[in-house]
């Protein structure tokens, strides 16, 4: 579930796509790559409590393992163009791809605590730096007119990833334990890696835009606090989330195939609500921003209230999976029409948004839950999701998040985006 910046640039650059052969076995390397990723990202979710209890720690600091990721890769994202310099680009994404790898195995043979989070920060490295060449990346390997159908090759990778991972994890988990789950997804990067290194043809370095226009984009109208909404929403959600699997065995109590069989709803649920979030997104970008938080806080009430029935927790996660998985896609769709000019710059900002969003989420939900038990944590959620939907509703009407943009600007960025 970590969110993508890619859509955010499909609304420039257009022009610079490839119009040589297209290179679509080096996009589907791509979605690969992206698939383990995330599922490297988020696997600690649906691994939390063996790895607690493996590591001889609290759920609470086992959760920490999300927030060394996120904290990495929102530093990366800010760093990595400044970083990589004039390095092919093609060099630079085999070696995030290379540490993707590295990260599983440490992960998967760590003695510790310590070396387990030397290798979430490597994952995270890889994911900050992934996403955020991804975009410009797909834009050179396929013509302009096949752009689109490229950005949606790589966001599948996350989707399908958001679907199975969770489940899967956990299952394999139960048979190999957390470890041997873990390192059951490391051939699969190495086949990206291998499959990337095939595929991917020589990409030298372009000009970036400097970081101040970031700073620039923050100074628009309504635009800080759209950002500002964007954070709550993720610290919200990942208050939640990270410690759904001790909540679903400690409240719910839940145990082997029910656990992945109620990951497995959740995971369906949010590929059912990002294939469908597009008929819901209209002119009142802002009304739909702070409704999909406004939802969450409820299931989030409703799961601490009536987390017990297992019945009534499938159906509450359900609407969870549905919005949670979605909403990002909303808030990608308003980065285009709040930079509908500089859409690389917001998306960048966007990324680093969420991952503070969800560095903030763990490690506040962590504390939360060691104190207080999953109850409590799950309250504390709706109230971020609450704040979230009300500062969303600052944000204004289309004329205002378009930044005074013309309203064939705003109806082109909103047509790239998913």
């Amino acid at each position: 579930m970590s969110g993508s910046p890619e859509v955010s640039t499909a609304s420039i650059g257009i022009t610079e796509a490839s119009e040589g052969k297209p290179a679509w076995g080096a996009v589907y390397a791509m979605a690969l790559c992206s698939f383990g990723l995330v599922s490297f990202e988020f696997m600690p979710v649906s691994l939390l409590s063996p790895i607690a209890k493996d590591l001889r720690l609290t759920e609470g600091q086992a959760g920490q393992a999300i927030s060394a990721c996120a904290l990495a890769a929102l530093v990366t994202s800010l760093a990595v163009s400044k970083v990589i310099g004039g390095i092919d680009r093609r060099r630079v994404l085999l070696f995030q791809t290379t540490l993707m790898i590295l990260s599983g195995a440490i992960v998967a043979f760590a003695p510790n605590f310590p070396v387990m989070l030397v290798g979430r920060v490597l994952v995270g490295v890889a994911l900050g730096g992934f996403w955020s060449l991804s975009a410009a990346t797909a834009m050179r390997l396929v013509p302009a007119r096949s752009v689109p159908k490229a950005l949606a090759v790589v966001n599948a990778g996350p989707a399908l990833a958001s679907t199975i991972a969770a489940p899967l994890g956990s299952f394999i988990g139960g048979l190999l334990g957390w470890r041997g789950a873990f390192f059951s997804f490391i051939p699969l990067a190495v086949a990206a890696l291998a499959w990337m290194a095939i595929s991917l043809p020589s990409l030298p370095a372009r000009r970036h835009k400097d970081a101040g226009s970031m700073i620039d984009l923050l100074r628009k109208p309504g635009v800080a606090h759209g950002y500002l909404g964007g954070l709550l929403f993720f610290a919200g959600t990942f208050w939640l989330f990270t410690y759904l699997r001790p909540f679903l065995e400690q409240v719910t109590h839940v145990r082997g195939a029910q656990l992945s069989g109620v990951l497995l709803i959740v995971g369906i649920a949010g590929f059912v609500g990002t294939s469908l979030i597009g008929r819901a997104i209209g002119e009142r970008l802002h009304l739909t921003l702070a409704a999909l938080p406004g939802i969450l806080a409820v299931v989030a009430i409703g799961l601490a209230t009536y987390g017990h029935s297992l019945l009534a927790t499938g159906a509450l996660l359900a609407i969870w999976g549905l919005v949670s998985t979605a909403a990002p896609v909303v808030w990608w769709t308003w980065v285009t029409r709040a930079a509908p000019n500089n859409a690389e710059a917001g998306g960048g900002l966007m990324v680093a948004v969420a991952q503070i969003g969800i560095c903030v989420g763990a490690g506040g939900g962590g504390v939360l839950f060691d104190g207080y038990g999953p109850v409590a944590t799950f309250i504390g959620s709706a109230v971020l999701l609450v704040v979230a939907a009300l500062v969303a509703l600052t944000i204004g009407g289309r004329a205002k998040v378009c930044g005074g943009a013309r309203n064939d600007v705003c109806t082109s960025a909103r047509a790239v985006a998913p």
